[in-house]
């Protein structure tokens, strides 16, 4: 009876650590899947931060929308094709499809494209508002009419040098928060972050320096 006994308590302290072990497992599976999930839904706003030009999201205001399509038909621009490079959550597009135009989205993100398409297809607009998963230095835009971007400082002047490049001949350009610098502007329209400045192809390779450089030895000369 005694050696029964002592066998029962010690199967008994046998199984008990592999139930605190099986818990602690679970714990750690559940706390594992939590971080990787966390992980694969932060890692797309993450690693801009990493890229040499960063365009983080930044959401566009319901003034900044306004402005870009108030601009765009000062500029003539109702309809045609058009372009938000680093389109976000889509606002810009699904505004623009509203608007008759054949409007894309170019994002990294791919949260933010699966998120634009559904809007899109929510409001009956996917046959005029498309969102693809693309870099925009790699896409060619001469196709586009009419091209938006919401840029950063560090990324103005190499855009600069693609549009120069690839804009169609009466193509327009609407850059909002920053303009391009020693560019003038066709017009502009508002004050702070809700400005929007308008360029077409013959502003962009012109030089503010250079214009008042060549104006400056004109008048040495003369």
């Amino acid at each position: 009876m005694i050696d029964k006994n002592l066998k029962i308590k010690a199967n008994a302290r046998v199984t008990r650590p592999s139930k605190r072990l099986n818990g602690g497992l679970i714990v750690i599976g559940i706390s594992g899947a939590v971080i990787g999930g966390l992980y694969a839904v932060a890692t797309p706003f993450v690693l801009p931060a990493f890229r040499k030009i960063c365009l983080p999201y930044v959401p566009a205001t319901t003034r900044q929308v306004k402005n870009v399509f108030k601009m765009l038909h000062s500029a003539g621009k109702t309809c045609g094709t058009l372009v938000d490079l680093g389109s976000g959550d889509g606002r810009i597009v699904i505004e623009a499809a509203k608007c008759g135009f054949q409007a894309t989205g170019y994002e990294l993100n791919p949260w933010l494209v699966w998120y634009s398409r559904l809007t899109a297809r929510l409001q009956g607009l996917h046959s005029r508002a498309n969102f693809q998963r693309r870099d925009l230095w790699k896409v060619d835009l001469s196709r586009f009419e009419s091209t938006v971007v919401f840029g950063v400082p560090s990324m103005m002047p190499k855009l600069r040098g693609k549009l120069r490049e690839e804009l169609c001949a009466d193509g327009v350009v609407i850059a909002c928060r920053f303009p391009f610098p020693d560019v003038e502007p066709v017009k502009s329209i508002d004050e702070g972050v809700d400005t929007v400045w308008l360029y077409c192809k013959k502003q962009l390779g012109k030089s503010v320096r250079n214009e008042q450089s060549v104006d400056s030895s004109e008048e040495k000369n003369s």
